[in-house]
Parts: structure tokens; C-alpha cells; sequence
């Protein structure tokens, strides 16, 4: 047998495992080693061509474009280049700097000096994102959240104001650290076991910071709104945080500072929604021998005749100079029966136009309706954008920019919404509206921080009514898939104007006398009206309209001998 003949180990049964390789040792790097003719060429060549073309793209970049930016007034592009100016800069160069090192001999100095400048890149980049987001990104959502009606906006900007930064600094240092040649696993790690323990240890915080998204989400309040709590008192939202929401509560003069998790599971009235308009009660007792239709004609002059109450604007400034007790002229303001007939004679100017504006798009509607059965044609378009301008004029305002050709009405310009000039913007909504509320800021009784809440309140209504607007005058232009929707979108955008714009009437909210019992000698009645503005004067305008109704009633009924006193 010739296996026999040869050695028992030579089989390949009984051959031996290969040796396991041995992993050869990572080449110590020299401290230094000085470059050759060739690799300093290389080097420095590269280093001016790369320094060269970065001269011309900082150039192109922040001299170029910003004229451009300027001659067009693009703030927001401005303001990025005005951030990015130093961190491109620092970029520029290490980046530059990092790309020419690759010509030099490798060694342990030029080693560091690579992870040096990976790591000054990694710096200049998380700063000029942390600046990018908090100087522009947050600033340019403030100022949309103030044009949006919406309320989601103002609670989630400050929320990501608060933890986006940090997030961003955090990620930062961690590749600012990787870029030097630290090992961050074991960190990492680490940081998954904190996370991890963390999440039990701080759940009823977790649950706070949810609620708190879910607060933001379905929106039930917004910031400056008048809320009432179950044990009855008022406050006023202040702040929805990531874990507490910051209410000021008004009749204590103090704040109060209710967990998101608890705040979620409560009742809340909200006192300033959906307009703030709110309503009061007061009950009155007279003689059982009064007259009662007198007594309620009494009673209506009374509540008819102060200027801070809703009702029927003619009869108000008829009831208005018999309304005494309200404040004087002093420290040349004028008189608060002066200041209310001018603001009820501008809310009846403004009043009159919204209803000439809600008849003509009432009138809209109806030829939207009329035409859009057998299909919108060019010509019916036009039709329709004629009476839109017209519209558009009865605002305020009036298109800019490209405008649809005139054969071809359907086509999106770029057109934009403008203002009209100041001198034809007067009889205008938007003029009346603004003349609205200066009248308004005359009333003696408003604290100074009023002499900023209503110019701000009524210039954001009329940013959104822009909008609102844009957006129609865009559907309209469009004779796409939507042309047989046309009605709905002018329908919705009036219903919007009626709601939350500005009621042209207010009839189901007149003051309401009623005679509600007889009891002894005594006959009981109840007056209900709404002030116009409970946010105003500190949010205590309803307590003092109320005191003044009620201190003015106890003098007329008693020059009338029909006071019942208890």
C-alpha cells in the first residue's frame, strides 16, 4: 500500500491547520520628514490655486451677490451673508490649507496638522449653522408667525429655538473631537446607557415635554390669550415650554407655572377665542311699581351709552353723551366720550365698506357659480379677474409685477399684492382699518402697552387678509383642476373675512335687557352685553367697563325713584 510508505502526517487527514496570520504592525510614522524639491512645488502650487479660486468664490459670493441681493432688497440673503462671512472665511482657508497637506511627505507633525485643520473645519461649520439657525432661520419664522393666524407657530418656534442650538453645538464637539483622532466609541456608548437611564429616570419630565408637543399639535390657546381655570380664576397664556406651561393669573398678580401633562388633562375656557369680545351679566332690582318697558328703556341708554360695549352703532352715539361718570379730558388727551364717537364713527365708516366688499364678493360667488356649469372659458376668466381687481381695490391693494397675458388669462404670473400708494389708500378697507385703530389708541383709559397690542393685532390681520388674498387671486387665475372649486375658495376666504377678520355686524351681540322674575317688591332684570376687547388696559377692561355700567345704572335709577335697595 503506497500511503503506508509514507509518513503518517503527510496525509492530508492529518495536515496541520494553517498558521494563523499575524497582523503586521502599523508603520510608525517619522516626526518629520522635509519635503523634496518636487513635493514643496506640488504643494505650494496647489496651495495658491486653491487659494486662488477661494479669493474668487468669497468674492463672487460676498461682494456679487450681495449687491444683487441688495438691489433686489433681499433681507433674509443679506443677513446669511453677513453670518457666513467669518465661517466661510475660516472654511476657506483650513479647507484650502487640509486638500494641499496630501502633496507633502506623510509624517506625525504633518498628521496633526491635517486632523488640526479637519477640526477648525468641523468648528467653523457648527458655528455658522448654530448662527444661520438662531440669527436668521428663528428670526424669519418670528416675524411669519406674526403674519400667520395660526397658532401652532407661536408655540413651536420658541420650542425649537430652545433645543435645536444645543443639539447642534453638541453633534459639533463630538466631530470636532472625532476629527482629532479621538476614539469616540466607548463615548458613544456610554452616552446610549445615559440615554437609556435617563428615560426612566426622568419620565414624568418626558411625559410633561410630550404633552407639551401635543399642546402644540392641537393648538387649544396662543400666546396673549385670556384663559379660565377650573378653580375659576383667569390668567393669561404667557408661555407653553417644554415642560411647563407660564400663566399669568390676573386677579393675583403673580404667575403660575402648571406641568404640560397636568394643563393637558384640565378643562380651560378660553376667554379670547374666537374673537376678543366677551360677554358680562349684570342683574338689576327695581321697584315692583316701576314701569317696566321705562325700566328697560333705562336700562338699554345706559348700556348703549358706553362707548367700550358692543351694539348698534347709531344708537350708541345717540346714548353716548348721556353716559356719565367716564374719565375727562386731562394732560391734553381728549375726553373718553370724545375718544369713544370717534372710534364708533370710524368703526361705522369701516363697517359700511365691509359690507359694500362682502356684497361684491357675494356677487363673485354667485358668477363663479353661474359660469363654472359648462366650463370656464378665456373670456369668462377675464371677466372674473376684472371683478376680483375690483375687489382688490376696495382693500387697498392691487397687482404688481407680470401679469397674465391677455390672451392667455390662465396662466400663473408672478405678479404680487401691493399696497396701494397713501394717498389712495385712505378710503380703503386697509386705510379705514388702520384709521380704526389710531382712533382707538386716543382712548384715555388704554396703559402702554395697549399703544402696541392693537397696531400689532390689526397689522398681522391685515398681512394674513395679503395672503388670503394671494392665494385666491391664484386659484383664480388658474384654470386647471381646481376651476370648478373656484366658488368654495372665495366662499371659504369670505367666511374667514366674517369670523376672524372683522364682523361688519355684530347684531346677535346688542346689549340684551331682560325681565328675568318678580320677587316681594322687587321686579329683576338682567343686562347682557359684550366689551369690545377684554385683552386691553391689563386684561381689566371688562372689570372697569362693568364697574362704570353699573355705578351709571344706580344713578339713573335713582333720579328715576325705581331703585330697590336690598
Amino acid at each position: 500500500m503506497p500511503w503506508l510508505s509514507a509518513p503518517l502526517f503527510a496525509h492530508p487527514l492529518f495536515a496541520q491547520a494553517p498558521a494563523p496570520s499575524v497582523p503586521s504592525p502599523t508603520p510608525v510614522l517619522p516626526p518629520f520628514v522635509p519635503p523634496t524639491p518636487e513635493q514643496a512645488i506640488a504643494f505650494l502650487g496647489t496651495l495658491a490655486l486653491l487659494a486662488g479660486l477661494a479669493a474668487a468664490l468669497y468674492g463672487l459670493v460676498f461682494v456679487v451677490l450681495r449687491s444683487v441681493f441688495r438691489r433686489l432688497d433681499f433681507e433674509l440673503g443679506i443677513a446669511i451673508l453677513n453670518l457666513a462671512r467669518i465661517p466661510a472665511l475660516v472654511i476657506l482657508i483650513f479647507g484650502s490649507l487640509r486638500l494641499a497637506l496630501n502633496f507633502l511627505a506623510p509624517s506625525t507633525a504633518l498628521l496633526w496638522l491635517g486632523r488640526f485643520c479637519a477640526a477648525l473645519l468641523v468648528a467653523a461649520f457648527t458655528f455658522l449653522v448654530g448662527q444661520l439657525f438662531t440669527q436668521a432661520a428663528v428670526y424669519y419664522l418670528k416675524g411669519f408667525a406674526e403674519k400667520s393666524e395660526a397658532a401652532w407657530d407661536d408655540v413651536l418656534i420658541p420650542i425649537l429655538e430652545t433645543i435645536i442650538p444645543p443639539l447642534i453645538y453638541v453633534f459639533g464637539a463630538f466631530f470636532f473631537l472625532q476629527s482629532l483622532g479621538i476614539d469616540l466609541t466607548g463615548l458613544w456608548v456610554a452616552f446610549g446607557g445615559i440615554t437609556f437611564v435617563l428615560g426612566f429616570a426622568l419620565k414624568d419630565i418626558l411625559a410633561n415635554f410630550f404633552s407639551g408637543l401635543v399642546l402644540l399639535i392641537d393648538t387649544p390657546f396662543q400666546f396673549g390669550d385670556m384663559v379660565r381655570l377650573p378653580d375659576g380664576s383667569t390668567a393669561v397664556i404667557k408661555k407653553v415650554g417644554l415642560r411647563v406651561t407660564h400663566l399669568y393669573v390676573i386677579d393675583n398678580y403673580c404667575e403660575v407655572y402648571i406641568p404640560n401633562a397636568e394643563l393637558e388633562k384640565r378643562d380651560i375656557v378660553n376667554l379670547s377665542r374666537p374673537t376678543p369680545h366677551y360677554a358680562y351679566s349684570l342683574d338689576v332690582s327695581v321697584r315692583v311699581d316701576a314701569d317696566p318697558v321705562a325700566t328697560t328703556n333705562i336700562l338699554s341708554e345706559i348700556v348703549n351709552g358706553h362707548p367700550d360695549i358692543l351694539g348698534d352703532l347709531d344708537e350708541k352715539l345717540r346714548c353716548l353723551d348721556s353716559f356719565f361718570g367716564l374719565k375727562q379730558a386731562e394732560n391734553g388727551e381728549i375726553s373718553k366720550v370724545e375718544a369713544g364717537r370717534l372710534r364708533l364713527l370710524a368703526y361705522k365708516t369701516l363697517n359700511d365698506q365691509l359690507q359694500l366688499v362682502e356684497s361684491k364678493l357675494e356677487a363673485l360667488i354667485a358668477n363663479i357659480r353661474l359660469l363654472e356649469k359648462g366650463g370656464l372659458r378665456k373670456d369668462e376668466l377675464r371677466n372674473l379677474a376684472g371683478d376680483f381687481q375690483t375687489i382688490l381695490s376696495l382693500f387697498g391693494l392691487r397687482l404688481v409685477g407680470d401679469r397674465p397675458e391677455r390672451n392667455r388669462p390662465e396662466k400663473k404670473g408672478r405678479s404680487h399684492l401691493q399696497e396701494e400708494p397713501e394717498t389712495l389708500l385712505a378710503n380703503t378697507t386697509i386705510g379705514l382699518i388702520r384709521a380704526l385703530y389710531q382712533a382707538w389708541l386716543k382712548d384715555p383709559d388704554l396703559t402702554p402697552e395697549d399703544e402696541q397690542l392693537l397696531p400689532q393685532e390689526w397689522e398681522q390681520k391685515i398681512e394674513v387678509l395679503k395672503l388670503k388674498l394671494g392665494r385666491l387671486h391664484q386659484k383664480l387665475m388658474s384654470s386647471g383642476q381646481d376651476e370648478t372649486r373656484l366658488d368654495d375658495y372665495t366662499y371659504s376666504f369670505l367666511t374667514w373675512l366674517r369670523d376672524n377678520f372683522k364682523e361688519s355686524q355684530t347684531i346677535w351681540k346688542e346689549p340684551q335687557v331682560r325681565m328675568t322674575d318678580i320677587q316681594g317688591n322687587a321686579m329683576q332684570f338682567t343686562i347682557r352685553f359684550y366689551v369690545d376687547n377684554i385683552k386691553l388696559e391689563h386684561w381689566f377692561r371688562g372689570n372697569r367697563v362693568t364697574n362704570e355700567v353699573r355705578r351709571e345704572i344706580v344713578r339713573r335709577l335713582r333720579q328715576a325713584y325705581i331703585l330697590h335697595l336690598l
